[in-house]
């Protein structure tokens, strides 16, 4: 089963609060229990000097192995109440002497043990702890003793301890998780209203902003990261149906065009030269159709920008050269004059069709803005690892108002709609090829006096002398 969101910050807490409780009540029963084990070590070990010091101030022939008095005290007479049991062995093991308190039990001895040993065991069902020394006098060893204290009580306060800390160690955990559950419900209350703020939106509300939180902590940049996605998404559906109007417009137009023409042409018998302007002002207008459909073909490959780019060494010069044989004819009717001089074969490392693509749409537009008996200047040069590329016209040029605009699909400037015709593709699939290719772009224009395109390639690792 998932757990919400909430419910797992409550149990991913609970865990790491169980592992530093559990920690913090094994430290402290430790720390405990090493404190009583101490004390009841050192009472012990107080016992036992005090008989081997006492055995050892005797003569050596002397048979009291311990002070009269000591036996009359509660603690060796009494079996409840702090009691403290001795007994005493002579060196060959037999038994000697006890305390009181032990009435009818005997402590165990573990003859040869020369050094103190010390054992847990029970006496008459009371859990003891015993010490085994042996009793040094002028140098022999002439009996043993046993100290055993009652360790009921300690180990009554240890029980009593680890029920303590096992149910306080339930019982955190079990409150710890209602109120981090509580807590963090409060705190994600922020991102529920972005779920359900998000939820609404959609194609027909693309408009609709996410409120921003208060605090601006991580959801507040969520939020934000998230209206501004929205920015872009509307940016992008409002290009889509512009695009998308705009290319209906441009394709309907020439149908529409040749339809009308057929109309009229068929409407009455006509001469062939009649029927030869027609044919062929339909022809131009299909052609016109391909262009575009290729143009709208190309924008869609390039559309995500993650089409297969081919990087190689190519001559740009070489590109160029092609390009200006493809529209030799379109100069020639024009009569412009063209300048392309080079004295070697500058050479860049990028994708040899769309460098093409980029080439010849540029010099499509000079030379179809270009008035008749203008001037077409391209220029090759090197600098900083670039190759740079330059193509100026002296055709119509560009308003500086509309200068921005002429990325845009299908922007054309409304003084040139009528006089030239275009798709408004061109420098906008020059834009796109040259970010694909990592070129730099530039467009400068003056109106009524032309425009120069500059596009910088990066340069191949050498060039080649004619």
């Amino acid at each position: 089963m998932s757990l919400s969101f909430r419910n797992r910050i409550a149990v991913y807490n609970l865990i790491s609060a169980a592992a530093l409780i559990a920690v913090v009540f094994g430290i402290v029963y430790s720390v405990v229990r090493l404190s009583v084990n101490y004390d009841i070590n050192h009472d012990l070990e107080t016992e036992i000097h005090y008989h081997q010091e006492f055995v050892e101030s005797q003569p050596i022939n002397h048979l009291m192995l311990v002070e009269p008095s000591e036996w009359e005290e509660s603690e060796h007479n009494e079996i409840n109440v702090n009691p403290v049991f001795v007994q005493i062995f002579d060196s060959k093991g037999r038994f000697y002497e006890k305390s009181r308190n032990l009435k009818d039990e005997t402590l165990e001895l573990k003859l040869g043990e020369e050094e103190p040993y010390t054992v847990d065991t029970f006496l008459a069902d009371i859990p003891i702890r015993q010490v085994q020394a042996p009793l040094i006098s002028h140098g022999h060893t002439v009996g043993y003793v046993i100290i055993a204290m009652s360790m009921e009580q300690e180990l009554r306060l240890l029980d009593n301890l680890s029920n303590v800390l096992l149910i306080a160690f339930f019982a955190v955990l079990m409150a710890l998780f209602f109120i981090t559950r509580f807590i963090a419900g409060k705190s994600i209350r922020p991102a529920v209203d972005i779920i359900n703020t998000a939820s609404k939106i959609t194609n027909n509300n693309l408009g609709q902003r996410i409120e921003l939180p208060k605090n601006k902590d991580e959801l507040f940049e969520l939020a934000t990261s998230i209206n501004q996605l929205l920015d872009r998404i509307e940016d992008a559906v409002a290009r889509e149906r512009k695009f998308t109007s705009d290319a209906s417009h441009e394709l309907r137009t020439p149908l529409a065009v040749i339809q009308g023409t057929l109309e009229v042409l068929i409407r009455k018998p006509r001469n062939s030269s009649e029927y030869e302007e027609k044919i062929q002002y339909c022809i131009s207008e299909v052609n016109r159709l391909n262009d575009l459909a290729d143009q709208l073909l190309l924008l869609a490959r390039f559309e995500n920008q993650k089409a297969a780019v081919q990087i190689e060494n190519i001559e740009l010069d070489e590109i160029i050269l092609q390009v200006l044989e493809r529209y030799s004819s379109r100069i020639a009717a024009k009569n412009i004059a063209l300048s392309f001089e080079f004295s070697d074969h500058y050479k860049i490392r990028s994708d040899a069709y769309l460098v093409s693509v980029i080439i010849e749409n540029l010099i499509s537009n000079a030379v179809k803005y270009t008035k008749e008996k203008g001037r077409i200047v391209i220029t090759l040069h090197e600098s900083g690892g670039k190759i740079a590329c330059l193509i100026a016209d002296s055709g119509v040029g560009i308003a500086p108002e509309d200068l921005q605009k002429i990325y845009n699909e299908f922007f054309r400037a409304e003084s040139q709609r009528q006089a030239i015709k275009g798709t408004g593709l061109g420098l906008s699939i020059v834009k796109r090829l040259c970010i694909l290719l990592n070129a730099e772009l530039n467009i400068q224009s003056d109106l009524g006096k032309g425009t120069t395109a500059t596009v910088l390639f990066d340069a191949a690792d050498y060039r080649e002398t004619i």
